[in-house]
């Protein structure tokens, strides 16, 4: 083969590959989300902060409901969008074995 040539992905590397993508995803949607409250709240001098529960609000909402966005976000993914599926190659039933 060429190496101009590309072979089609088969189906588990399709797959395997927009997983990433959507891992990828969640990661930045966690640090845009832990940056945000992060540097927009905890900006100012510490006399001016806020507090919720005993801590500063720039830590409680990016530290402690960012991270339960976060499980509840991943729990969605795994739940209702990542698909379960064989790691064996599609071609070969008994693992690549000849009888």
């Amino acid at each position: 083969m060429r190496t101009s040539e590309k072979a089609p992905l088969e189906r588990r590397f399709r797959i395997a590959h927009r997983e990433a993508c959507i891992g990828v995803t969640l990661a930045v949607i966690n640090i845009i989300w832990w940056y945000g409250f992060a540097y927009t709240l905890g900006s100012k001098p510490p006399e001016d902060y806020t507090y919720i529960f005993g801590f500063p609000a720039w830590f409680f909402w990016s530290c402690i409901v960012g991270f339960i966005v976060m499980v509840f976000l991943v729990y969605i993914v795994v739940k209702f969008v990542l698909v379960d599926m064989s790691l064996e190659d599609d071609d070969t039933e008994d693992g690549g074995q000849s009888k």
